[in-house]
């Protein structure tokens, strides 16, 4: 599970452990052979090899009994640590420790020490000089077993501890899923791996819902980014993998998330070669709506995944991937509506328009044109519900497509505009036609845009649309644009700039926008 730093830590903590003792041991030994000790006719090196009997069964009558000891603490200490992570994090880490090949490896040679020292006692005689048999180059291999059972435990018990680091749990559930996907060949049971493949979705997503019910911010995002490295890793692989990888099995047809959907949909989803890409935006969705008004950050962290998610399904060309993506985010922000989750909403928007950007920069014109309508949509409907910063937040975003469309030159700008100047349309009521001030502060910085770009013909578009404002209302605008000269709100924000804010350049031109309106005059 762990690298060459990792097997260097265990080699280095055993010769350190080692040496000591085998210093120490040398030292005086050669002190107590040449200077204290009493000995008779046996020579320097010979006290190492040569033993009676009594000496057998004496220095291995007791060996077993440690091994055993040292077997015992170390599979209740292990079983302690283990249970403990599996309660907190995921049942499955049970499963995860007792295939991973370092604990088996460990775990068997404990258990082949005590036995094969219970083995080399059992063959010790002593009955008459025909029937003596002293094992001795099975004493001291038994002793070697003993020396490194004893060197083993506290290098093992820091590998159990760094195994259920949380980080470590997830990037190793996270290494197990890609490899079984980039190990696929022809003769895989591609029914078995799909399982694993999203067993291992459903154990990231399940220490993400258990880190979120215990307040575990950084545990819950390492999560949901081992899901969206997963699926991006797995997205350039995609093209070079066995088509019928993207069949759904016969197994997964049973999984929670598929079971319940029409089979035409599930025919739908192999076609498009997208049901893992749903399996893990279903477990983002579930994680997401667990978070509204609790742990908005973990939703700011699921937005972000999910648009990088649909800038690298952009990059390989993965048009359905990109589809499905822009689905989640939609579905992401009617949950937020209905939840009122206002701060929530004026994040996710920021992350949404930042992949609108990157699907405009790529030249896909008629999907910028699908997304900005969603934020019509959905800023109209935010407007009905009196969340009116909603709609004023999204039509900022709205002005930022649009000028990010025409300083590259897209067929598609025109019509963004014509998006933005119908955010409006749905207001009824004096109260919402109060909230309406956002809005056409956004349209208004927009003009300015035109305006320094010399486009007079799309700046009068704008005033066009807004002549029949009342005169109070225009005026007030006016002086809140003109007051603000910093681009950093007062308070802690988590966009770049202020909404209101205007570059000097432009807020020189607000004169020349709103001269148009003749009864300020």
């Amino acid at each position: 599970m762990f690298g060459s730093g990792r097997r260097s830590m265990w080699v280095v903590s055993m010769i350190a452990l080692g040496v000591i003792p085998v210093v120490l041991f040398l030292v005086f030994f050669v002190l107590d052979y040449f200077f204290f000790g009493t000995k008779g006719q046996i020579g320097f090196l010979e006290i190492f090899y040569r033993m009676s009997v009594e000496d057998s069964r004496q220095i291995l009558g007791g060996m077993g009994e440690v091994i055993a000891a040292i077997l015992g603490i170390v599979i209740t200490v292990a079983s302690i640590i283990v249970q403990l992570a599996a309660t907190r994090y995921t049942p499955r880490i049970s499963e995860m420790f007792f295939k991973d090949r370092t604990n088996l490896s460990v775990l068997a040679f404990f258990v082949v020490s005590a036995v094969y020292c219970i083995l080399v006692n059992f063959v010790i005689r002593g009955d008459g000089a025909k029937m003596t048999f002293i094992p001795v180059a099975g004493s001291i291999l038994n002793v070697l077993l003993l020396t490194i059972s004893l060197l083993l435990i506290a290098p093992y018990f820091l590998y159990i501890f760094h195994f259920l680091e949380p980080g470590n749990i997830v990037k190793g559930i996270e290494r197990q899923a890609f490899t079984k996907i980039s190990n696929l060949n022809d003769t895989s049971d591609i029914d078995s791996i799909q399982m694993q493949v999203t067993g291992a979705v459903e154990q990231l997503a399940d220490i993400a819902m258990n880190a979120i019910e215990q307040k575990d911010k950084g545990l819950s995002t390492g999560s949901i980014d081992a899901m969206r490295d997963l699926l991006k890793d797995y997205i350039e692989l995609k093209n070079k993998m066995d088509p019928k990888w993207f069949v759904l099995g016969s197994s997964l047809h049973s999984n929670p998330d598929f079971v319940s959907m029409h089979k035409e949909i599930l025919v739908d989803i192999s076609e498009k070669r997208t049901w893992l890409e749903y399996k893990v935006l279903r477990q983002y969705q579930m994680i997401y709506n667990e978070s509204l008004n609790r742990m908005r950050d973990i939703d700011y962290i699921i937005a972000i995944d999910t648009r990088y998610l649909g800038e690298e399904a952009i990059q390989q060309g993965d048009e359905e991937v990109l589809k499905l993506v822009i689905k989640f985010l939609n579905t992401y922000i009617r949950a937020t509506l209905n939840a009122r989750d206002v701060r929530t909403a004026y994040n996710v928007f920021h992350q949404y328009r930042l992949l609108a950007e990157s699907v405009l920069r790529s030249g896909m014109d008629d999907e910028v044109l699908e997304i900005a309508g969603y934020f019509r949509y959905y800023g109209q409907l935010a407007f009905s519900m009196n969340l009116s910063f909603i709609t004023e937040t999204i039509a900022y975003d709205l002005t930022t497509l649009c000028e990010l469309a025409f300083s590259a030159g897209a067929i598609v700008g025109d019509d963004l505009l014509g998006v933005l100047l119908e955010v409006d349309k749905e207001a009824e009521g004096e109260q919402q036609e109060k909230g309406l001030r956002g809005v056409r502060k956004a349209q208004i910085k927009m003009a300015t845009y035109f305006l320094l770009m010399g486009d007079e013909e799309r700046a009068h578009r704008i005033y066009l649309d807004m002549k029949n404002e009342p005169g109070d209302r225009i005026k007030s605008i006016r002086t809140e644009l003109s007051a603000v000269e910093s681009k950093d709100f007062w308070e802690v924000i988590d966009r770049g700039e202020n909404f209101d804010y205007l570059h000097p350049e432009r807020r020189g031109l607000l004169d020349k926008f709103f001269e148009k309106f003749h009864q300020l005059v």
